[in-house]
């Protein structure tokens, strides 16, 4: 097991290989039981589908998944030379949207999944713009089922060129993506360079994972806590529970809760049931605070220092992406905005400009409406106080998901709060 932790997103369009990519990581990496595959195999056998089983396993769970049986495969853990993986799946496009952008599941890197014989589907544009949006920094495209076209130089190029255009639209740094031909299915430069693609001399997949940037720990940000539940323990008190993103919290630190506004001094800190000095981003943590009732404060409350407070909103100013919307979006709607563990009902006050998501240029001040496919700039107004930062100085509680009829309407991140 390495020290180092990554959070990996899988994105690309549904039908590009995605599960059965993530399944051969899991195999490859030693990370899925043998008895599991075991029992796979003799299933794929008697359907005259020998061979890799592993695709078959994955192709199970995908489709049992879209019958709505749930099987938790959301949180799939692998493990290099280099980091301990945790994978951000993303079966459903909305799911996944969510997950990536309420913080719990922040990826640093992404693997865009491109299938060979199908190139550039529309999913394939919305991931990767939503991917720049919400701050991924480099992106590894594997150009997948490359068996199907019989390991082409010259089809592997195409698609190449295809998703460059698709990340200068974006303005995504073609220098920070890496190409790589792959065939899930068969296992081709996965773990091992194939001799099917003489041509090709780079690395294989899991090379290229193995050499990601270090995510740098925000250690050095002020202290952010969002609160994900308020306990009472016999003997302790109120224990909040929350995860750190940045910062770090020790003992006998003053504090403070966003929008409840109330705050003590730390008294203990705990972490996988034993008590700590200190706690750092990433850290999962209860702690207990001098003073601090069960009703003082509640989840989606934000934990920070003293004297560097969270923000809280009375508008703010973001950057959205509509990503569906069965008509169109003007000022005066309200939908619920999912921001770090808050939720909380939020009216678009005005539409400032839409921007055009392939150059990021303004293409229109004050527009009467926005709808599926646009970007723009907006300004917001929270129905009760909410505790967010622009995401050009604590990321981690930059960005947020609106939410309406059951499903993720709109992605966006802050760019300034205008306190109360």
């Amino acid at each position: 097991m390495s020290e180092q932790h990554q959070n990996l997103a899988i994105i690309g369009h549904v039908d590009h290989g995605k599960s059965t990519l993530v399944g051969r990581l899991l195999y490859e990496t030693g990370s899925v039981p043998e008895h599991v595959i075991e029992q796979h195999r003799e299933e794929a056998e008697e359907k005259g589908k020998g061979g890799f089983e592993f695709a078959y396993v994955m192709d199970n769970l995908a489709e049992e998944r879209e019958r709505g049986v749930t099987i938790d495969i959301a949180h799939q853990e692998f493990s290099t030379d280099e980091y301990d993986f945790t994978i951000v799946d993303c079966p459903g496009h909305r799911d996944f949207v969510k997950n990536m952008i309420t913080g719990a599941s922040q990826a640093d890197n992404a693997v865009l999944v491109v299938a060979a014989d199908d190139g550039v589907a529309p999913q394939t544009q919305e991931h990767v713009f939503l991917a720049r949006t919400l701050g991924i920094d480099e992106l590894i495209i594997g150009v997948n089922k490359m068996d199907i076209v019989d390991y082409k130089e010259s089809t592997f190029d195409e698609v190449v060129d295809e998703v460059n255009q698709l990340l200068q639209q974006v303005q995504f740094n073609t220098d920070d993506a890496s190409f790589i031909p792959i065939s899930a299915f068969e296992g081709d430069n996965i773990a091992e360079p194939s001799d099917n693609t003489d041509w090709y001399d780079g690395e294989t997949l899991l090379e290229a994972l193995n050499d990601l940037p270090e995510p740098e720990p925000p250690t050095d940000a002020s202290l952010r806590l969002p609160i994900q539940d308020v306990y009472t323990i016999s003997g302790i008190g109120t224990v909040p529970v929350g995860r750190i993103e940045t910062g770090v919290m020790n003992t006998g630190d003053d504090v403070v809760f966003q929008p409840s506004d109330v705050g003590g001094e730390v008294k203990t800190i705990e972490m996988h049931h034993e008590e700590v000095p200190k706690a750092e981003p990433g850290d999962n943590v209860g702690f207990n605070v001098r003073g601090i009732g069960k009703d003082d404060i509640r989840r989606g409350d934000v934990c920070g220092p003293a004297d560097d407070p969270p923000k809280v909103a009375e508008t703010f100013q973001a950057q959205i992406v509509v990503m569906q919307h069965p008509s169109v979006i003007t000022a005066g709607y309200t939908p619920v905005f999912h921001a770090h563990t808050a939720q909380v009902a939020c009216t678009i006050e005005s539409i400032d400009k839409k921007m055009d998501p392939s150059s990021g240029e303004v293409a229109e001040e004050n527009p009467d409406f926005i709808q599926s496919g646009d970007a723009a700039v907006v300004t917001i107004r929270p129905q009760k106080p909410l505790s967010i930062e622009p995401s050009s100085e604590i990321p981690e509680l930059g960005s947020f998901a609106i939410r309406d009829m059951g499903q993720t309407i709109a992605a966006g991140k802050v760019l300034e709060v205008n306190e109360k």
